[in-house]
C-alpha cells in the first residue's frame, strides 16, 4: 500500500510539470514510431526471405541476368523442364515491372497461360471479389493481389494502367506469400503481345514445383546442367533464395534502417533522462521534505522510476499505436528487380517495441533514482 501511495505521489508530481511531460512523451512517440517502422521493414524482408524446410518451389532464371527486362528464355524449355526428373510442375511467366529499382510503388505484372492458371495458380490464391472464370473470360483480363488492390483502391472492373499496360480487375485474390499478394496476374499471350513479344515466344522465368523438398538443390543443378549447352543458359535458385538475391537493395535497406532502431531506443533514453533530471532539480526542496517526514531513500527512488516508467509507457504506447495506424492504412512495401517486399502492422511488433521502450526508461530513471535515494536531507535542504 505504501508503494502505491507512492506511485500516486509521484504521478501527481509529474503532472505538476505538463509541458516538459508532455514533450517528452512526444519525443518517444516520435522515437517509438520510428522503431516500430524499422522492425516491421525487418520482419517484411525476413518473410519474404527466409526459407524453410516445406519450401518445394524453384525459379528458373536466365543466366547471369538480373532485372526481369533482361531474362529471356525461350517458352519451349516447359517439356523439357517436366521431363527432368523430381519435378513435378514447369510453369512460364512473363514478368513486367512499372521500374526495376528500388521504388516504393512498383507494380508487377505475371503473365501466365490459362492452363497453369487453373492448375497451379488457383489452389494458391482465395478469390476476395470476382472469379477465375472472369479473369479467363477476356484477354485483358487481370487477377489483383489483395495488397496491391488495397494500394491502389482497386475493385472487379476497374482498369489497371502501368508499364505501357492497361487490364482490368476480374478478381481481387488473397495469398500466403507477399510476392503474389503485391502481383497482377494476367494471361500470358496477353502480355507477350502487348510487349512486342510474340505468343509461345520468350518467357521471363520458369516457377518449378518439385516432388520433395529435399531434392530442391539437387533438382536446381539438373536443370542448369541440362540448359548449360544451350542458346538460354538458365540459373535456378530456390524461390526464397532467388528473392533475397534479387532483393539485395532492399536487405541492404533493412540492415542500415537496423541502426535507425538502436538509435530510436538512446532516443528514448535521452528523452526520459534529460526528463526527469530536470524534474528533480526544481523538486530537491520538495524530496528533503518528504525524507524528512519518513520516505526512506527506497521510497525516493520507487517514485523516481515510477515517473520514468510513466513517461516511456505513456510515450510508447502513442507511438507504437500510430505506427500500427500508419502501417495498416498505408499499405507500405518496397520492390526492386520484380520482389517486393511488405512493411505489414504486427501487434507482436508494437508490443516489443512498448517492452523496449519501458525497459530503456527505467534505466535511464535509475542513475537519477539511486542518486536522490542517497542524498542526506541537509544536502537537499541546502541545494533548494
Amino acid at each position: 500500500m505504501t508503494l502505491l501511495r507512492a506511485a500516486m505521489l509521484a504521478l501527481r508530481m509529474l503532472a505538476r510539470s505538463r509541458l516538459r511531460a508532455t514533450l517528452a512523451v512526444l519525443g518517444i512517440a516520435v522515437a517509438v514510431f520510428l522503431l516500430c517502422a524499422e522492425r516491421a521493414m525487418h520482419a517484411g524482408v525476413a518473410e519474404a526471405t527466409s526459407a524453410n524446410e516445406r519450401d518445394t518451389r524453384l525459379i528458373v532464371y536466365r543466366a547471369n541476368r538480373f532485372c526481369p527486362f533482361t531474362s529471356r528464355i525461350p517458352e519451349r524449355y516447359t517439356d523439357d523442364l517436366l521431363r527432368i526428373p523430381g519435378v513435378k510442375s514447369a510453369v512460364p511467366v512473363q514478368i513486367i515491372v512499372s521500374n526495376c529499382r528500388a521504388s516504393l510503388d512498383v507494380i508487377v505484372f505475371r503473365g501466365v497461360r490459362a492452363a497453369d492458371a487453373e492448375a497451379t495458380l488457383a489452389p494458391r490464391l482465395k478469390f476476395i471479389a470476382g472469379s477465375m472464370r472472369e479473369f479467363l473470360a477476356r484477354g485483358d483480363g487481370a487477377l489483383v493481389g489483395s495488397a496491391l488492390a488495397d494500394r491502389r483502391h482497386l475493385k472487379v472492373g476497374d482498369l489497371l494502367r502501368s508499364a505501357g499496360l492497361t487490364v482490368t480487375v476480374a478478381g481481387i485474390v488473397e495469398a500466403e506469400g507477399p510476392q503474389d499478394r503485391n502481383a497482377c496476374f494476367v494471361q500470358l499471350p496477353f502480355l507477350q503481345s502487348s510487349t512486342g513479344g510474340v505468343q509461345g515466344g520468350d518467357v521471363t522465368e520458369f516457377e518449378v514445383e518439385v516432388d520433395d523438398p529435399a531434392r530442391l538443390t539437387e533438382v536446381a543443378a539438373a536443370i542448369d546442367e541440362h540448359f548449360a549447352a544451350d542458346a538460354a543458359p538458365t540459373s535456378t535458385r530456390a524461390e526464397k533464395a532467388f528473392v533475397a538475391r534479387a532483393a539485395q537493395d532492399l536487405v541492404a535497406i533493412a540492415r542500415f534502417a537496423g541502426w535507425l532502431g538502436l538509435g530510436a531506443l538512446v532516443a528514448v533514453f535521452a528523452l526520459v533522462a534529460n526528463s526527469i533530471v530536470l524534474s528533480l532539480e526544481g523538486r530537491t526542496r520538495e524530496i528533503a521534505i518528504l525524507q524528512s517526514i519518513g520516505f526512506k531513500g527506497a521510497l525516493v527512488a520507487w517514485t523516481v522510476l515510477v515517473e520514468s516508467t510513466a513517461l516511456a509507457l505513456c510515450g510508447s504506447v502513442l507511438g507504437a499505436g500510430l505506427a500500427y495506424a500508419a502501417l495498416a492504412f498505408g499499405k507500405f512495401g518496397l520492390g526492386a528487380e520484380g520482389v517486393l517486399v511488405e512493411f505489414r502492422p504486427s501487434l507482436s511488433i508494437s508490443l516489443a517495441a512498448v517492452a523496449a521502450a519501458v525497459v530503456v526508461g527505467i534505466a535511464a530513471g535509475a542513475v537519477p533514482a539511486i542518486s536522490v535515494a542517497r542524498r542526506s536531507i541537509v544536502e537537499g535542504l541546502k541545494a533548494a
